[in-house]
């Protein structure tokens, strides 16, 4: 019986066989695709559900937030990673065209992930100042 490669369930973390030399950018723009074969769609919809969770705690922590600055901070951050998300996911299923988008907290990088990173912890000081108020 041949192994199907991204099926329910994957075929396992590190044993994707798409990322060799069958996508332009695995470890860049097309992540999500290695993602999919290698967790399947179970993982996939959890990645995403956990995307959709961030987004929605990024939009209450702009709403009460102390101030309308915090606000439109804490909104801006989770609309970028928002977007980015949007985008990373519309190109790996050919609904767009490349666009060199790179997933949040996924991709290969270092300064993406480190700016990422850092708007992480300005939206936990937005977050821990709502909870001063």
């Amino acid at each position: 019986m041949q192994l199907v490669h991204g099926s329910l369930f994957g075929s396992g973390l590190g044993q994707s066989k798409q990322k060799y030399l069958y996508l332009p950018e695995p470890q860049n723009d097309f992540i999500f695709s290695v993602l999919a074969e290698e967790l399947g769609f179970i993982g996939c919809v959890a990645v995403i559900i956990l995307f959709a969770i961030f987004i929605w705690r990024g939009i209450l922590i702009a709403m009460k937030a102390p101030d309308m600055y915090g606000s439109l901070v804490a909104v801006g951050i989770t609309s970028m990673v928002a977007i980015q998300v949007i985008i990373n996911i519309a190109v790996v299923t050919s609904s767009m065209p490349a666009t060199g988008m790179p997933l949040p907290f996924f991709s290969y990088g270092g300064t993406a992930l480190f700016i990422m990173l850092c708007e992480m912890g300005v939206l936990l000081n937005i977050s821990r100042a709502c909870r001063r108020v």
